[in-house]
């Protein structure tokens, strides 16, 4: 009976860490397809991944919300026609050292951003690096990023 006793013990103190690692696999797995959606120019992948009310906090500074990214305003004609003079392609995100950290209902993911965009007149490749911290609540059975923090690294 003891033994029985503890082996059940033994799952119910074990159940919640694997469910954490589980959850921390999830929203790790749900960040690189959002990336990957980002990448190749699909605007769904906002609709799932950003809570309705969402803080967002860019590299630059502005706070905004998810209404913000997904119909941003419309560039001014000079901001346009200077984009056009230096086209480059959609840049590819990827991330690295993810460390997601949950906490029941709520996780913190940290992670570096590294963005490649190419010149399309010169076929230069440049590359970005950003530091994200992400809020995220699970909500309804799906995790949704609810804060957001940016910030560039030189």
């Amino acid at each position: 009976m003891n033994r029985w006793l503890g082996g059940f013990l033994t799952v119910l103190l074990c159940a919640p860490v694997a469910s954490a690692q589980d959850d921390a696999q999830r929203i790790e797995q749900r960040l690189h397809e959002f990336l990957a959606g980002v990448s190749a120019g699909d605007a769904q992948v906002h609709q799932w991944f950003w809570a309705e009310d969402l803080v967002y906090t860019s590299s630059s500074g502005e706070r905004f919300g998810k209404a913000q990214i997904i119909a941003p305003e419309e560039p001014a004609a000079e901001a346009t026609a200077e984009a056009t003079a230096t086209a480059q392609a959609n840049p590819v995100y990827r991330a690295e050292d993810v460390d997601v950290r949950v906490y029941d209902d709520a996780a913190v993911l940290a992670f570096r951003l590294v963005a490649e965009s190419r010149d399309m007149a010169t076929a230069e490749i440049s590359t970005t690096a950003y530091y994200n911290t992400g809020t995220l609540l699970r909500r309804d059975g799906q995790w949704v990023v609810v804060a957001w923090q940016a910030t560039r690294i030189p």
